[in-house]
């Protein structure tokens, strides 16, 4: 009994170190295209775009603006399809288990890094596949992921944000990416390193995964993923029953659907249609737009403050890409904020439950003053304070994400967690895709000064805080 449980403390272990090592390395690499961009103009991807014009002082000068614009449309379509396509994903998650979800999100993943390897100049369009394929993918991993905190107990949030620290985090794998390529490495060479990594994917789905969810709460004896041995005195103790995938199944372990407290009657569109989810989507959608739009146009901003010189832009994107590194430090602070009520006596007639949705009210406060801080110093022209910019915009967003899955994991009933994780994203997309317009209006109408769009950006910030205060009032009526 005892070498049983010590076994099964070892694989939690083990399922919990390699998932971070998954969402670090892998799932959010997206986010670090500014640093991915920056090769591919050196490489000439759609470099035919860029045409000779003459200036105010009759200068002639390179104009990339057609350039920038592919780049950022890419990004625009991408940062689109990895929310949006978070629905249909999360469905599948909820409905068919880890394992299908898995084996649909690492094909497409494999099949983006594919793409980028093969890719050419001659082929640039290629791109408009390649990114959407990796970022889809990614997000399937992060999702399949989350769910490991419910091992953990009473650090379920910590785990959660952790994880999500470390998608933001992987945007650092671009910069990696940059680096081998200044180093003579090319770009065909490292995604197809990517690509083979995916062996590793399959392998923790199939042992260091369960075939569908891990439960909420745990019950005793929980085991999942592919088991070889299993303790005597435990089978003949609980009389084990073996599923299709080949993980031992006790009697008296629950899932999702066993024994669900009051709040697990809720139905998908009572969850949809309440306020606080509604307040929830606005909160995530501003924020989400405030970042996706500082990533998408960071090329054009720092070659703006910076002149055009190439040499000044590359150390910029290096130092923000990595700062990103630090997403997995900060976010689990986040989650520290939110499980910091466990173990602590709860006001008489408080459900756990309750507790949990009372605890996020800080964080959420919390998330949205780094907003305005952030948007505050984005919109400040001025080329050193970009420091400071890289890291409010880490800490903010390794925050928001972090935040956003706790939330929903602990406010809505678990056996709804993809499904409403998924929507979230997927309503929350297209919300973001005002990004578009926004590059339109400051390339088109404001000469290529973003100025006038920032300070519109930190007003609609504000508009964040409504969603804490909504929260806090309501939890104390159930509280009064």
């Amino acid at each position: 009994m005892a070498v049983y449980r010590d076994g099964l403390k070892i694989k939690r272990c083990l399922t919990f170190l390699t998932g971070l090592v998954e969402c670090l390395c892998f799932s959010g690499a997206m986010f670090g295209w500014a640093s991915l961009v920056f090769v591919l103009k050196t490489e000439g991807y759609f470099s035919y775009l860029c045409v000779n014009t003459t200036d105010a002082n009759a200068t002639r000068v390179l104009d990339c603006s057609g350039q920038e614009e592919q780049f950022s449309n890419i990004f625009t379509v991408s940062s689109f399809l990895i929310n949006f396509l978070t629905l249909p994903n999360g469905f599948i998650f909820d409905w068919f288990g880890t394992t299908v979800a898995r084996l649909v999100g690492i094909p497409l993943y494999t099949v983006g890094t594919l793409m980028f390897a093969f890719a050419t100049p001659a082929t640039s369009n290629l791109l408009f596949a390649a990114l959407p394929f990796l970022a889809v993918g990614g997000i399937m991993l992060l999702v399949t992921n989350m769910q490991v905190g419910n091992l953990f107990g009473s650090r379920r949030s910590t785990i959660i944000t952790l994880y999500n620290g470390a998608f933001d985090s992987s945007s650092a794998v671009f910069l990696v990416i940059k680096i081998l390529h200044e180093s003579g490495i090319s770009l065909r060479s490292s995604f197809l390193f990517l690509s083979a990594c995916s062996v590793i994917h399959l392998l923790r789905t199939f042992f260091l995964l369960p075939k569908k969810q891990i439960p909420h709460p745990l019950p005793d004896g929980y085991t999942y993923g592919v088991t070889c041995c299993k303790s005597k005195s435990l089978v003949d103790h609980n009389s084990t029953q073996t599923t299709q995938s080949g993980s031992a199944q006790m009697p008296n372990e629950k899932t999702p659907n066993d024994d669900a407290p009051v709040n697990q009657e809720k139905t998908v569109w009572q969850c949809v249609l309440s306020r606080l989810f509604l307040l929830h989507l606005l909160w995530l959608s501003v924020i989400q737009l405030r970042h996706l739009l500082f990533i998408g146009t960071l090329n054009p901003l720092l070659h703006r403050l910076t002149e055009g010189k190439p040499s000044l832009v590359s150390r910029y994107l290096n130092a923000f890409a990595l700062t990103q590194l630090c997403g997995v430090l900060c976010a689990p602070w986040n989650g520290l904020i939110m499980d910091r009520h466990k173990g602590k006596p709860r006001a008489e007639g408080e459900t756990e439950e309750e507790a949990d949705v009372r605890a996020s009210v800080l964080s959420l406060v919390l998330t949205s003053i780094q907003c305005v801080l952030f948007s505050i110093s984005a919109a400040t022209p001025y080329l050193p304070l970009q420091y400071l910019t890289f890291i409010l915009q880490v800490i903010n967003r390794s925050f928001l994400y972090g935040g956003n899955a706790a939330f929903i994991s602990v406010a809505f009933p678990s056996i709804h967690f993809g499904k409403l994780y998924g929507m979230i994203l997927a309503l929350s997309s297209v919300f973001s895709l005002l990004q578009y317009p926004c590059f339109i209006l400051v390339t088109d109408f404001l000469d290529g000064d973003p100025l006038y769009v920032n300070i519109a950006l930190v007003l609609l910030s504000l508009i964040t805080f409504i969603h804490p205060i909504s929260v806090y009032l309501h939890c104390r009526r159930p509280a009064s």
